[in-house]
Order: structure tokens, then C-alpha cells, then sequence
């Protein structure tokens, strides 16, 4: 069973950063995706940012520019670096891999980041 281990959420003013860390206990190299996903209250669950296990990223439009994804391969650590936070990115976010065996989904416990203006 994968498990998925996040921290690094709190409260944080509007304009400061925050940097998510999703730790996995496989290793990264048998991941095909890692994404993070977000989920304020009332609303569906967004994709936020996702790298391959290339390294290829992308985003959502409402953090590009602001957020940065990024990988430790060593640490089989996924980071997710938020700058210039606004309080429309207050949310749970959480950690979603896929694996390249399985093709199974794994979800971390979600950490919360709440902006305040």
C-alpha cells in the first residue's frame, strides 16, 4: 500500500508563500504522475499542478506564475511552492500519485492552507 505523507499547510497572509512537501514510501521512479489537487468548501476539487516522472509540469491558469511544482527523486518528495498566495487559494490540498505498475491512483490526507486578506 502507498502511502502518501503532506505537510508544510497553515496560515499565511495574503502576498506571503507557502511550500507543500508530499513525501511517497515507494519510490519515485515507479510513479508515472504526481499531482497536487485543492478543495475549498462548496467547490469541486481542482487539478492545481502535476510533473511526470520526465519532469514535464503543468498547471491550473489561476497559479501559473504564482506556484511551482517540483520533484526530489533522492527524498521521493514531491514539492509544491506557493507564491504571492491570494485568499481565493485557500483550500485542502492534496497529494495524488499514479503508479507506473499498477496504474493505480494513491491519495495523501490533505494538508489546509488558508490565506487570510
Amino acid at each position: 500500500q502507498v502511502q502518501l505523507v503532506e505537510s508544510g499547510g497553515g496560515l499565511v497572509q495574503a502576498g506571503g508563500s507557502l511550500r507543500l512537501s508530499c513525501a511517497a514510501s515507494i519510490s519515485i521512479f515507479t510513479i508515472n504522475v504526481m499531482r497536487w489537487y485543492r478543495q475549498a468548501p462548496g467547490n469541486q476539487r481542482e487539478l492545481v499542478a502535476a510533473i511526470t516522472s520526465a519532469g514535464s509540469t503543468n498547471y491550473a491558469d489561476s497559479v501559473k506564475g504564482r506556484f511551482t511544482i517540483s520533484r526530489d527523486n533522492a527524498k521521493n518528495t514531491v514539492y509544491l511552492q506557493m507564491n504571492s498566495l491570494k485568499p481565493e487559494d485557500t483550500a485542502v490540498y492534496s497529494c495524488n500519485v499514479v503508479s507506473k505498475i499498477s496504474l493505480r491512483q494513491y491519495w495523501g490526507q490533505g494538508t489546509q492552507v488558508t490565506v487570510s486578506s
